[in-house]
């Protein structure tokens, strides 16, 4: 691990607002200790190696949606849960799905803070004229995609990602249904053969949007920031579990 990080560091004395991603808010949300110590102490945690499959499908994906969006028709998937509409066509839409170049911004003036988020895609509902997040996944089941995966504990963090990038458009004054879709490519196993192709199954599954708990854990995270006090290691997070193993091993 490297510390004394230059970039991306909490600065208690700066007037600056402070920039914080979705990802970056995930991990407050699973363990304020490892955010403190990433955000305000500098010290980057592991890094793990980049999903570039995941990353190809995701890519893949924004290009068919882009050609029908291009000419404003529906895609035809849009048919089989009766979706009244198109993919959103946005100036902005580059910028919220890349967010190396910023994602959806919200600039939170209480807080002082900058919450993004990056965007796989946005769907208009035609019939009530408002947009629908759209979040790609990539995934590998022998049975598929079950209609219950949200509620599943493991996807617990979809739903948060879902909810956040809900409550940025919200926070932009942007009509957002109150429902959003998780478009699942499950990869087929079924196949004889590789031959160089990949065969995917897609799964649309509809999510209700919850977005009341997330202006009090955004004030709980900056109070986290702010203080001088590092908070308490989180049972159930890998780092700290590992990192008090290793110190009891050696009586650190």
């Amino acid at each position: 691990m490297k510390a004394n990080r230059s970039r991306n560091l909490f600065d208690r004395k700066s007037n600056k607002p402070f920039k914080i991603s979705r990802s970056k808010f995930e991990a407050f949300l699973k363990c304020k200790k490892c955010f403190y110590i990433d955000r305000v102490m500098a010290v980057n945690f592991p890094s793990t190696p980049p999903y570039t499959l995941n990353n190809l499908v995701d890519e893949l994906l924004k290009k068919e949606f882009d050609s029908y969006r291009k000419e404003q028709k529906p895609h035809p998937i849009f048919s089989t849960i009766n979706f009244d509409g198109v993919p959103y066509e946005h100036k902005d839409l580059d910028k919220w799905r890349t967010s190396l170049t910023g994602g959806v911004e919200y600039l939170d003036e209480k807080n002082n803070l900058i919450l993004s988020g990056g965007v796989d895609d946005v769907w208009l509902d035609k019939s009530t004229n408002s947009i629908v997040v759209v979040d790609y996944k990539a995934t590998s089941k022998t049975n598929g995609v079950a209609d219950d995966i949200l509620e599943q504990e493991f996807y617990d963090a979809y739903g948060r990602q879902m909810d956040f990038y809900f409550w940025l458009f919200k926070k932009n004054k942007f009509k957002v249904a109150d429902y959003g879709y998780f478009m699942f490519c499950n990869g087929l196993k079924s196949k004889e053969d590789f031959n160089m192709k990949m065969d995917f199954e897609y799964k649309l599954i509809k999510y209700g949007h919850k977005t009341d708990w997330i202006d009090d854990k955004v004030k709980e995270m900056k109070e986290c920031m702010l203080s001088d006090k590092m908070p308490i290691a989180n049972e159930n997070c890998d780092f700290c579990t590992y990192s008090n193993s290793v110190n009891k091993f050696y009586n650190i």
